[in-house]
């Protein structure tokens, strides 16, 4: 069948910001676009947003005047949903109510030809639920693009049980076509993007709960040694905790109550103070016109050590060896040992999922500290550590010299399981597992998803396996024991790769 001619019309429904971008979009492509809303002044108000977006790319180099003069003639307003009737796709960008949606597409069966194919942006509903009324199911698919539509690179393109092969393969080789990246999916609650993504917000979310940190040194951990363009509160405040916490609250109770999707009710109390973050001006954060920053806490400069002792291979940490002895830091390594640096005054050890002080126990050590993973240990500028409570000042003195002088900013967090990144890291990819072995999408899909919908700075399967799986998978049955809760469960996926010494990616297949 083959992706959509550019001969052919799209028209799309609902012209709030989603709509505009989507309409944008296919014109662009070369589609002969209808835009319809039930209120005229929002499609007005569309078009002049499109062409003010298509004028800062040709102020910027990225669009010639002539192309945006283009798109813009292949923008056509419609008055009455009857005139969507020559459209080929049709793609409805409405409110999330499953009455209102299963309405539309019934009125737009009576409209559009046998042949058209009826697709909705849908974040969360059924794509099953919303075609059941229609008599032709198989031709209606999600086709969830994600917002600025005309930037973000992902469109989830989601079969329903009735939806048919060839409406999906048509729907995915068109988004294809228009320069997005789909991605096949399963119609499941959250889809991948959604469901992948939340313990992003929950480990962090956690985190605050328990006292481990402020929320601007989380944040600052997850940008600045994780790698993420942001902090899971600032992205929080951002989305607006209204939207956030609907998502995670939809998710858990799709999931009849799953210990994984447990909302939570420091984000609730938010929700329900009306403190929604940027939107209303306060969330996490304040926003207000003369709010200042609130910096992430740092540790006071520290004597470097002048040498150290690498006890064993460091797994995902082995690049600081050669970082200590650029920083001019005698490295002495022991082939034999449990991955350790050690020190005068501290044993030093990548988190693995129990507490500094669990370690320190079971290992006879009072001077134990951990450290959180790092995306790129040399291009990472802060690291996590916490401390033993048997730990002394001098061990939590020399470890936090160590990394400053690997040019480091080292906060000090609160002795939790797992720290920040490597739990939240492992877990994102304990989810995207657990999709995969539902057969919701592929692995390569899985990261795909999660690199271009929500710019992570790696996928999280591609990651476990950098990682290594049977250390996720260590990680992980640490955390559920310190808490004693289902939600670190390991998924049968990774159980299943760790046992035959595999891996989630295949060496060629792409993000």
């Amino acid at each position: 069948m083959g992706a959509l001619k550019s001969s052919e019309k799209v028209a799309v429904v609902g012209a709030g910001t989603m709509g505009a971008g989507i309409a944008q979009l296919a014109a662009a492509a070369g589609h002969e676009t209808m835009l319809f809303d039930t209120n005229r002044e929002v499609v007005e108000r569309a078009i002049d947003q499109i062409g003010n977006g298509l004028g800062k790319m040709v102020a910027r180099g990225r669009l010639t005047d002539e192309e945006r003069s283009a798109t813009l003639a292949r923008i056509h307003p419609v008055r009455e949903l009857s005139g969507l009737a020559e459209a080929s796709l049709v793609v409805e960008a409405i409110i999330e109510d499953l009455a209102t949606k299963r309405s539309l597409f019934g009125q737009l069966e009576q409209i559009c030809s046998p042949q058209a194919i009826l697709a909705t942006n849908t974040s969360s509903l059924s794509i099953t639920a919303i075609a059941a009324p229609l008599r032709r199911p198989e031709r209606l698919v999600g086709m969830h693009f994600f917002n600025p539509a005309p930037v973000m690179k992902l469109v989830e393109v989601i079969r329903g049980v009735t939806t048919s092969p060839g409406t999906v393969d048509r729907v995915y080789l068109t988004a294809k076509a228009w320069g997005k990246r789909p991605v096949l999916a399963r119609s499941t609650p959250g889809f991948v993007v959604n469901r992948v993504a939340r313990p992003f917000y929950a480990e962090a979310l956690r985190a605050l709960e328990e006292g481990a940190a402020d929320c601007p040194t989380l944040d600052a951990i997850m940008r600045e040694c994780g790698g993420f363009r942001m902090g899971p509160f600032e992205l929080m405040d951002l989305i607006g905790h209204d939207v956030n916490y609907a998502v995670t609250h939809s998710i858990f109770s799709a999931f009849y109550n799953d210990p994984r999707f447990l909302p939570s009710l420091v984000q609730k109390e938010l929700v329900d103070g009306g403190l929604l973050g940027r939107k209303s001006g306060r969330g996490f954060y304040d926003h207000g016109e003369n709010a200042k920053k609130p910096q992430p806490s740092s540790e006071p400069t520290r004597r470097k050590p002048a040498q150290v002792v690498v006890s064993g291979p460091l797994g995902p940490a082995e690049s600081l060896v050669p970082l200590m002895e650029k920083a001019g830091i005698r490295v002495l390594q022991e082939s034999a040992g449990q991955g350790l640096i050690v020190l005068d005054d501290a044993v030093l050890c990548l988190t693995d999922g129990r507490s500094a002080t669990r370690i320190a126990a079971d290992t006879n050590t009072p001077d134990t500290l951990v450290f959180d993973l790092a995306l790129d240990y040399e291009k990472a500028e802060r690291i996590a550590v916490a401390r033993a409570d048997s730990a002394s000042a001098s061990a939590l003195n020399a470890v936090v010299g160590l990394f400053q002088a690997l040019g480091k900013s080292v906060s000090v967090i609160d002795d939790i399981p797992g720290l920040l990144v490597m739990r939240t890291v492992c877990m994102l990819a304990n989810e995207a597992a657990d999709a995969v072995l539902h057969q919701v999408c592929d692995p390569a899909g899985a990261d795909t998803a999660m690199c271009n919908g929500l710019n992570y700075p790696k996928g999280p399967l591609a990651w476990a396996d950098e990682i290594g799986p049977r250390r996720v998978l260590d990680l992980l049955e640490n955390l559920q024991q310190a808490y004693g809760l289902d939600r670190y469960r390991p998924s049968r996926l990774l159980r299943r790769t760790v046992e035959n010494d595999s891996s989630f990616i295949p060496a060629a297949s792409p993000q």
